[in-house]
């Protein structure tokens, strides 16, 4: 049990990661929460605001705040700054981060920055800004508690282990509606929208299809735990129930299984250190029958292979990946350009733009509106031809 009750402030309350952690808030004796934020959707956190009891919410777009002002009597924030001025007035104990793309990376420098904890489901927030984000984290003591399921599952397992005994993390991928293709030319939107697996946005799930955002998770996972690329692996697993696996110096291997629901790790971020009740399915292995493995193709998904190659360059490299990545998926949601041009679009913006070595954030802030610019260039050369 916690000690006291624990105020939470959700960021993306109307997206996938925001509803379940509103269920998770709603079913729980030990959460409060006092804050919400989103885009544009102002009737939904309007409407969320009233059910659970909430005064303050802020909006990016400030058309959608406006409207929120007309029809309502609380409190209502806008833009950047109005995020900003939610963190901190707000009271919250812990920030749940769930804002999508390199928007979320501010509210997460400000939740640090007060010194409050953040459940991090923006992995954004690490891609971009991971040597800066962590440092912070370090010199105000407040914790990044992940939320993705790979990464949740590897600080549970790393957490029972001393220093020094882990050889190797390894992160697991359904593989995506194209798992076993190669040949995706021509594949259509609506495709590549059809995870077999998870329910999310259009911007995560089309990162799925392309696995960069397996290669996006590699680096999360680099900077949440200390360990260099060569240690970390990624292996497909279509049946999504092994979330990630750790080897240990002893020759054994530990993995975290379950049935996929973002529940679960949505549940102990807000909870930690403690755990809390899950209603959710109990794992049956005798009715999974098998689980199986293999080896990612990172000729055909391309993507995996470049989020790899940026980790390892470092410096700004990952910040011009997800910012290239961004805008390229964006494109091929509009039907500007096609599935595969995806990959190369990101390849040659991040051919055109050396790593570079980040000394604040206002430096990545910088190269990230640089590498959209560039993409934007590419995206409409193709879309011309």
């Amino acid at each position: 049990m916690l000690s006291v009750m624990r105020e939470v402030a959700i960021l993306g309350s109307t997206g996938s990661i925001g509803v379940q952690a509103l269920e998770i808030v709603a079913a729980s004796d030990e959460l409060d929460v006092v804050a919400l934020a989103a885009g544009s959707s102002w009737e939904r956190v309007l409407a969320q605001a009233e059910e659970h009891g909430v005064r303050a919410v802020a909006f990016f777009d400030d058309d959608a705040a406006r409207q929120a002002r007309g029809a309502w009597s609380g409190e209502v924030l806008s833009g950047e700054e109005g995020i900003r001025e939610l963190i901190i007035s707000s009271g919250a104990d812990m920030v749940l981060n769930g804002i999508v793309g390199a928007a979320g990376l501010g509210p997460t420098i400000v939740a640090l920055g007060e010194g409050i904890d953040v459940a991090l489901a923006n992995k954004e927030s690490l891609v971009i800004g991971g040597e800066l984000t962590m440092a912070l984290s370090e010199a105000t003591g407040a914790r990044l508690l992940p939320v993705d399921s790979e990464h949740s599952a590897l600080f549970q397992l790393i957490g029972a282990e001393r220093p020094g005994t882990v050889d190797r993390l390894v992160l697991t991928a359904s593989g995506g509606p194209f798992r076993g293709r190669t040949d995706l030319d021509g594949v259509s939107v609506s495709e590549a929208l059809a995870h077999p697996t998870w329910s999310m946005g259009g911007r995560i799930t089309i990162d799925c299809a392309t696995l960069m955002n397996k290669g996006f998770e590699a680096i999360e996972a680099h900077h949440l735990f200390g360990i260099p690329f060569e240690r970390i692996d990624v292996v497909v697993h279509p049946q999504s129930i092994v979330h990630s696996l750790i080897d240990l110096n002893d020759g054994a291997s530990l993995a975290h299984l379950g049935h996929p629901d973002m529940r679960v790790p949505i549940s102990y971020a807000l909870h930690y250190p403690e755990r809390a009740d899950v209603e959710v399915p109990r794992l049956d292995l005798a009715a999974v029958g098998t689980l199986s493995f293999e080896q990612p193709d990172l000729e055909t998904f391309a993507c995996l292979r470049l989020a790899l190659e940026a980790g390892r360059a470092g410096g700004t490299a990952p910040c011009v990946l997800n910012a290239a990545d961004e805008v390229a998926v964006a494109a091929f949601l509009d039907g500007k350009i096609g599935f595969t041009a995806i990959a190369a679009v990101v390849e040659r913006v991040l051919e055109a733009m050396p790593a570079l070595t980040p000394t604040h954030f206002e430096d990545l802030f910088a190269v990230d509106a640089e590498a959209r610019r560039r993409t934007e260039e590419e995206v409409g050369g193709l879309a011309r031809v």
